[in-house]
């Protein structure tokens, strides 16, 4: 992933992003057949440095990260194309995007207690109003455990990129914002919405900034 210096997100910033509630992203590896993509939910403990998930126990992933434990986590959203005609000459167009993607070393977990912790983690993070549903020895979730395996991701490096023209002026932005808005009142895409709100936190974060001009 390409970052420009304009497009570099901060560790609060990234941080913030993702606790509005970003834990679906791809997990990817290198297999030794090609590469290997797996959509998944996951839990981030940021201070702690990890990434914690399961995946079902056949799945490929498990073979990739046998052969290379190397692996890269992508969260992706608050995307939007934008027109050549809404940026200004020379009227090319882009793509908005806001994007964190983690290097990780991962590690599978294959014991039943090491497993019940992860699940019994992403149970009280995706599913706080059940806390009866926990996974303990005897219960039925627990006579499942066979059938999954848990993956203990060690961050090594967090890239994150906010991409949304800071290198334009901010009047410029502040345009492009109502545009973004005139086109989700037409078409009620969310996704216009996202990008529009990300645009003008980073415009706002431009302009807060003592010295910093709008061009």
């Amino acid at each position: 992933m390409l970052i420009r210096g304009w497009d570099r997100g901060a560790e609060p910033e990234w941080r913030q992003w993702l606790a509005a509630g970003r834990d679906f992203g791809t997990l990817a590896a290198n297999g030794p057949e090609g590469p290997v993509l797996v959509p998944t939910h996951f839990l981030l403990d940021a201070d702690a440095g990890e990434v914690l998930l399961h995946l079902a126990a056949p799945n490929p992933l498990f073979a990739a990260v046998r052969a290379d434990p190397r692996v890269t986590l992508a969260v992706t959203d608050d995307y939007a194309f934008a027109p050549g005609r809404w940026r200004g000459a020379p009227y090319t167009p882009t793509s908005y995007y806001a994007s964190v993607q983690f290097s990780c070393t991962a590690e599978p977990v294959d014991d039943p207690a090491g497993k019940a912790a992860i699940l019994n983690r992403q149970l009280a993070h995706f599913q706080p109003e059940c806390p009866a549903d926990r996974v303990e020895p005897g219960n039925a979730y627990w006579a499942q455990l066979t059938g999954v395996r848990g993956l203990r991701l060690t961050v090594r490096k967090v890239r994150a990129k906010f991409k949304y023209d800071d290198k334009k002026p901010v009047e410029l932005q502040g345009e492009v914002a109502e545009r973004l808005a005139g086109r989700h009142a037409a078409t009620g895409n969310p996704q216009d919405a996202g990008a529009r709100a990300q645009l003008l936190r980073r415009m706002a974060a431009r302009t807060d900034r003592p010295g910093r001009s709008s061009g």
